[in-house]
């Protein structure tokens, strides 16, 4: 790079030389021989921070505030050595002395997104120490809590502060106890604690992982907790270590709404009156699809009126049946075992028997056509032993954590 790419802050900072500074971890060997650095105000100190694409552009910087050519490649070459073959973003942090003739490089603090990085100081007689920084990440758990202010649950969420990628995570935290598209309404009140690593600097760092969430309607309450068993995936509990997996869901599709429930109805295309044998759930073109239960695939084929179709034979000798799929998902063959959640395809307008985006969603049992709403689930698998002890043990971590926050 040429030279910073963002000049952020520029200003007087008279009291830097008499601040306190973190400390300096895992010394690298400094330039020249050191002694300590100055402690008296200097009022023609400034400071200013600068982004830069690489290392790389730690001399071009430095050049472009005035520092001498000299000075500015023998203080970013050894820099640049401390750091070691690291290729990212940095934060340049230069303070100048401006009072003489030429300015002069008092200490410049290069850091990457995980706080790692060098530190170049002035030492009294003119020389420099360079100081190896180790990354410095903490990991914080924050607290959101929000209001349905009405019929979509994705735009509360965001009002809510709720991380974007969270609120999938989310929605499907409740995919066996709540049907997003006929039991939330308007004044609901949902929570979620994220935990988020930070830097020194407090900058979050990487994705936030979703811990806890919990939802109140106006007939349930839900408090769950996300938890991995040794041995086993991730997945969610009840406070009181019970999984909320069931051996269907309910909804087998994100972010949708009902279109058409079970039940006679006209239908708009075929006009005449029949058994609507399944539930539809209108999306958007190429929303995942995904397997309500474990099983295997029996059908991954285009029907005239249900185009591109998957039908599932479960454990239980049950079966459930997927429609107009805009494409299915590359593994997804005859005699294929999937698992729940496994994704199917994604939300098409294939066959003649639609009129616009959505997925036709039955369940057969026994052959016959049930209405997908109303299938019975058992309870979860109920944690034991020391999965139980480990389990408590994060769910208080949590909940102290969000006390603290809520006082």
């Amino acid at each position: 790079m040429a030279g910073p790419v963002c000049l952020l802050a520029f200003g007087f900072t008279a009291a830097w030389l008499s601040r306190e500074t973190p400390q300096d971890h895992a010394l690298a060997r400094p330039i020249e021989s050191a002694i300590e650095s100055p402690t008296k105000p200097n009022t023609s100190l400034s400071q200013r921070i600068l982004n830069l694409d690489s290392p790389a552009g730690l001399e071009s910087a430095l050049i472009a505030n005035r520092i001498s050519q000299e000075e500015a490649a023998k203080v970013a070459r050894v820099a640049i050595a401390a750091i070691g073959p690291r290729n990212e973003t940095v934060r340049a942090a230069i303070y100048i002395d401006s009072g003489g003739p030429q300015p002069q490089l008092v200490r410049m603090e290069a850091s990457f997104i995980d706080s790692s990085g060098v530190t170049a100081t002035r030492q009294a007689d003119g020389k420099f120490v360079i100081n190896a920084v180790k990354p410095s990440m903490n990991s914080e758990i924050i607290f959101r809590r929000g209001e349905m202010k009405d019929e979509d649950f994705y735009s509360s969420a965001v009002t809510a502060g709720i991380t974007d990628s969270l609120i999938q995570p989310f929605a499907r935290a409740f995919a066996f106890d709540f049907n997003f598209q006929t039991e939330i309404t308007k004044g609901d009140v949902f929570e979620a604690a994220f935990e988020q690593q930070v830097n020194a600097n407090r900058q979050p760092v990487g994705a936030p992982r979703l811990l806890y969430a919990s939802f109140l309607t106006k007939t349930k309450f839900k408090t769950l907790y996300h938890f991995q068993v040794p041995g086993d995936q991730e997945q969610w509990f009840d406070g009181y270590g019970r999984s909320v997996r069931r051996s269907f869901m309910r909804t087998p599709i994100d972010g949708a709404h009902i279109s058409s429930h079970f039940g006679m109805r006209f239908h708009p295309v075929l006009h005449y009156t029949r058994l609507h044998g399944g539930t539809d759930f209108a999306a958007p073109i190429g929303t995942p699809i995904y397997a309500s239960a474990a099983g295997n695939v029996t059908t991954a084929s285009p029907s005239s009126c249900a185009g591109n179709m998957v039908i599932l034979k479960h454990d239980n000798g049950w079966e459930t049946r997927y429609f107009h799929m805009l494409h299915y998902a590359p593994d997804i063959h005859v005699g294929e075992r999937v698992e729940q959640g496994h994704e199917l395809g994604v939300v098409g307008v294939t066959g003649i028997c639609t009129t616009g985006p959505h997925l036709h969603y039955e369940v057969h049992i026994n052959g016959e056509k049930v209405d997908p709403e109303t299938i019975p689930t058992e309870q979860g698998e109920k944690l034991s032993g020391a999965a139980l002890a480990a389990f408590t043990k994060e769910r208080d971590r949590i909940d102290v954590a969000r006390a603290h926050q809520a006082n």
